[in-house]
């Protein structure tokens, strides 16, 4: 199979400019893109009789609650303010979720009945920040609130039907992460001192937490889940001692990992799938070009074969599950189609379909998303994908670079339908998303070589994708672009200032501007990691000149063309006050700069009317820059 998929890859590779067939392409409208999914997100009640599900109300994703087999739907909240995007059931007869003031990210959670009823804040407490830990099977959700210190996160259990509210868990401000067994018992934490992390365990919840392991930040131990046969052993995705992540089964009395249960050798495991029932570790997951499951259990394997038969030709994997492991929740996906939810039920082997994510966008327009590689100048190779235009010859194309986003480059580009990437193929425009050094998934090593590269060699890795562009033939050298967000915008302003001949234009979308802000604004609860983002991007008292050298707000001497600045005034990463500078700066200098400001939105564009407004005005400016 591997030795097929580099096959194909070469192939393209080989035949990008052998068809020159054009076609007409029907300009797809905007809001088709970027207006709010018909339906998404469904989760099974856990007795499995009813599902529950996002869907608009008034531009805004509310929700909805379906009893199973029937047509009777109940709208379930009615927020006209901001869209309701993390939920949970809580227990059979309610609901929770997460909600923050326009995206200053100080989530508070909500409770409300399956019938609509009692919705209410159930965490009232002012300037504090909520996280879920998990939702138990008696009644009972762990959660994370700063209430008693804005700097620590303590750990708390609370009872739904009475509202009870224990502390289980003081923090005295390093814990970052925390794990239950499977009773809820909370006796797994990891801390950290900015550099090293330390792996916590306690017997009981009345114990004290004692070190099981030690490691340095530039290895991961991640716990995953306890094993079913014993309170002493956990499951943890762990590159200790190697390149790739591997999943693992791990002594927390010894802090010795007892087996290697599963590992890839060309990219890491990130996920795994449990079944509560059997009682044992089912599946992994990881993404080579396309996300994968390996199965550790030979039964499930043909458990989910027997499902994808009735699905032939379609990409899936399952959502959700209800507590006794019988309906399950199924998804279809493509790069040409955000997908399809089914309701699968075991006992009758019944397959239902739920409902079209977005029924609208029609896979027969829609371009294809390749994986590419190419060699950077030092030697590294790099994937991504490329996305040509339907009905345009493959030669001489107008590009927009598109390195991925996030708040820091420890992220990644993933095949998949990206509205982003579809809308501007739709306009005839090539699309390249690489995954820089850096980019998770690929293993340690290309993790570490990211360290202290902001503006360095990860730019680079961006800028030698669009010159493989142009050695491929693709690319018109008059008529490249570069657009990005979060990281990816901050990578945008940087490409322009270092590569003031190869980017026609730019597109920064909450893209990080001053690094040294970027640092100090680290938000309280994040202090304790400091030391750690400092390692990885640098450090403002001893390594001030690298970071001023990288940091666009710097430099807005050296932006010579046009740019699209696009952000949110609550963004916790990103001060708008400097922004605001940057672009008064281009102003006074006669460059042509266009800058939105949504005063209702964070980090990203969450309400609908914001991103069609932002959208509407990023193909207006690349039509004006690109177009002949």
């Amino acid at each position: 199979m591997k030795v097929f998929l580099r096959s194909v890859l070469f192939l393209f590779v080989m035949t990008l400019c052998a068809c020159d067939k054009k076609t007409t392409v029907r300009e797809i409208p905007i809001a088709d893109f970027f207006r709010n999914p018909e339906r998404t997100f469904f989760r099974l009640s856990p007795d499995g009789n009813y599902v529950a599900f996002l869907q608009p109300y008034n531009n805004r994703l509310n929700l909805f609650v379906q009893k199973l087999h029937t047509s009777e739907i109940t709208q379930v909240t009615s927020e006209s303010e901001n869209s309701i995007t993390k939920y949970w059931w809580g227990g059979n007869n309610q609901l929770i979720y997460l909600k923050d003031n326009n995206g200053d990210e100080r989530y508070h959670l909500f409770a409300v009945g399956k019938d609509g009823i009692g919705n209410r804040d159930i965490t009232p407490y002012s300037e504090v920040t909520v996280r879920l830990i998990d939702v138990m099977q008696d009644g009972n959700i762990l959660l994370l609130m700063n209430k008693r210190d804005e700097k620590k996160f303590d750990a708390y259990r609370m009872n739904l039907e009475t509202g009870e509210l224990k502390i289980i868990a003081e923090n005295p401000g390093n814990i970052n992460n925390w794990m239950a067994d499977h009773n809820g018992k909370l006796l797994v934490a990891i801390e950290t001192d900015g550099v090293s992390e330390r792996l916590l365990y306690r017997t009981a919840e009345d114990k004290p937490f004692k070190v099981v392991k030690e490691v340095g930040f530039t290895e991961s131990l991640d716990p995953q889940a306890f094993t079913f046969d014993n309170n002493k052993h956990i499951y943890a995705l762990s590159n200790i001692g190697r390149d790739k992540t591997a999943l693992v089964e791990l002594d927390l009395e010894s802090g010795n990992e007892v087996r290697t249960i599963y590992e890839n050798k060309d990219v890491d495991v990130n996920e795994i799938g449990l079944s509560k029932i059997l009682k044992k570790i089912v599946w992994v997951g990881f993404t080579t070009w396309k996300y994968e499951v390996h199965f550790i259990d030979e039964p499930y394997a043909c458990f989910y074969d027997k499902i994808a038969k009735k699905l032939p030709g379609k990409d899936l994997w399952i959502t959700g599950v209800d507590q006794n492991e019988e309906k399950f929740l199924i998804r279809t996906y493509s790069d040409k189609n955000p997908g399809t939810y089914y309701l699968y039920e075991n006992n009758s082997d019944k397959l239902s379909k739920l409902s079209d994510i977005a029924p609208w966008i029609k896979e027969t327009e829609m371009a294809e998303m390749k994986p590419i590689q190419y060699q950077t100048r030092d030697g590294l190779t790099i994937h991504g994908y490329l996305t040509l235009p339907k009905g345009k010859a493959s030669t001489n194309l107008p590009v927009i670079i598109m390195p991925h986003g996030g708040a820091t480059p420890w992220a990644r580009n993933k095949w998949g339908y990206n509205a982003e990437v579809q809308f501007l193929a739709n306009r005839g425009y090539a699309v390249l998303q690489m995954n820089y050094r850096g980019s998770l998934g690929y293993g340690k090593s290309f993790y570490q070589a990211s360290f202290k590269e902001w503006g360095g060699k990860i730019q680079n890795d961006i800028t030698d994708g669009a010159k493989w562009l142009i050695k491929e033939g693709i690319a018109d050298t008059s008529r490249i672009a570069i657009f990005g967000n979060g990281f990816g915008g901050y990578s945008a302003l940087v490409g322009c200032i270092q590569n003031p001949d190869l980017y026609r234009c730019g597109v920064s979308y909450c893209g990080i501007i001053n690094l040294f802000t970027y640092l100090k604004d680290i938000p309280p609860y994040y202090k304790s990691m400091q030391g750690m983002y400092y390692a990885q991007v640098g450090n403002p008292e001893t390594e001030a000149d690298i970071l001023r050298e990288t940091s666009p707000i710097f430099h807005a001497e050296d932006i010579e063309v046009p740019f699209l600045i696009a952000q949110g005034a609550k963004d916790p990463r990103v001060n708008t006050q400097e922004t605001s500078q940057l672009v008064k700066n281009l102003q006074k200098r006669g460059v042509d700069v266009s800058y939105i400001l949504k005063q209702n939105e964070g980090t990203y564009f969450l309400k609908q009317e914001n991103r069609l407004e932002f959208y509407k005005a990023m193909e207006e400016f690349f039509n004006e820059n690109l177009k002949k």
